[in-house]
């Protein structure tokens, strides 16, 4: 049964009435077609990519409810098992968590997880990766030689890089890597490096943000993802001509590399469309059409590369975490403690 739409959603539909028929069988028409409604985090731009053909291919319609993580996570839980999502598409994946641990996820089937490596999909097989960024630390060349780059992440919470350290700390992207460094290290260890972060560093309001203070020299290093770099410099460089970025490797938390998550809704009624979605986000089009995209996020499909201009993601010595158990609700309550947030 189709869903009446939203008035604040966005509607895909890019397939006319012979394509509709095709796609249906040449049974019904367009207006019959199923329409799938997709609670969206990441980028608007990446997902509309990624899924361009996904209609034209299958007669199934698209409905958006485009916001970020943390507000659609929480707008899933609150609605229960009333809420109108088929499918939940995350930035990071701490909110995909927070729906997962709320029993509201439908597995998704083995077919569609034996596309992506494992470790771009949790250990409960309730949702999977469908898109990747590696954390990174943009610095001025000029302020910091390569000898004097902290070895871990967790470095920056000495008092040596007191005012020289940009953060976003009310982000998703941040709070994610705050995330792993929790997996990782433990409670105690991860309040105590946010407290080092509170004395030493400024609070930015996004990554692009950070990246401009540290091009500004306003700090001398900052914590993002890599592809808000890769993506100025493809586009103007006008933002981080002067940024460098440093990888830590080593299995380091500051090389953990943060899952984009695909889930069904265990409500969803219309359950085999909603899984074909996301078995069309994890496939080789689909990751292809991410690889070849401005956005300069990782593809995670088997057998797909991503973007020339990026280091492979083997290269980057990712710490092993399971996205599954990253505990979003812990990181924001050690955050406020600290006073970051």
């Amino acid at each position: 049964m189709t869903r009446p739409r939203r008035a604040t959603a966005t509607l895909i539909s890019v397939v006319g009435l012979v394509s509709a028929l095709a796609a249906c069988g040449g049974s019904g028409d367009a207006a019959e077609a199923e329409t799938l409604t997709v609670y969206s985090a990441q980028h608007e731009s990446l997902v509309r990519t990624m899924l361009e053909d996904f209609t034209a291919e299958t007669g199934i319609e698209l409905e958006f409810r485009d916001a970020n993580d943390a507000e659609l996570a929480n707008q899933i839980v609150q609605e229960g098992d009333a809420s109108p999502a088929d499918v939940f598409l995350t930035e990071n994946s701490p909110s995909m968590d927070v729906v997962d641990e709320g029993g509201l996820l439908a597995p998704v089937e083995q077919a569609t997880l034996e596309q992506v490596g494992e470790q771009y999909r949790p250990s409960t097989g309730n949702w999977v990766g469908f898109a990747a960024r590696s954390t990174v630390l943009g610095y001025d060349p000029d302020a910091v030689t390569e000898a004097e780059l902290p070895a871990s992440l967790l470095d920056l919470a000495d008092p040596a890089w007191q005012g020289r350290v940009a953060i976003a700390a009310g982000g998703a992207d941040f709070q994610a890597i705050v995330s792993a460094v929790l997996a990782l290290r433990g409670e105690e260890a991860t309040r105590s490096w946010l407290t080092g972060l509170k004395a030493n560093a400024d609070v930015y309001a996004s990554n692009t943000a950070v990246m401009k203070a540290v091009d500004e020299e306003e700090v001398d290093v900052g914590v993002m993802y890599h592809y808000y770099w890769y993506r100025d410099q493809a586009e103007s460089g006008l933002v981080g001509d002067d940024v460098t970025l440093h990888y830590f490797r080593n299995q380091d938390p500051g090389a953990f590399v943060s899952v984009s998550g695909a889930g069904v809704l265990a409500s969803s009624d219309q359950p085999e469309e909603a899984q074909r979605l996301v078995q069309y986000l994890t496939g080789p089009e689909a990751q292809r059409r991410l690889a070849d995209s401005s956005a300069l996020e990782y593809a995670v499909g088997n057998g797909v590369a991503s973007a020339e201009s990026l280091p492979p993601l083997a290269d980057l010595q990712a710490p092993a975490v399971d996205p599954g158990e990253l505990n979003a609700p812990l990181v924001t309550e050690l955050m406020q403690d600290v006073g970051l947030l």
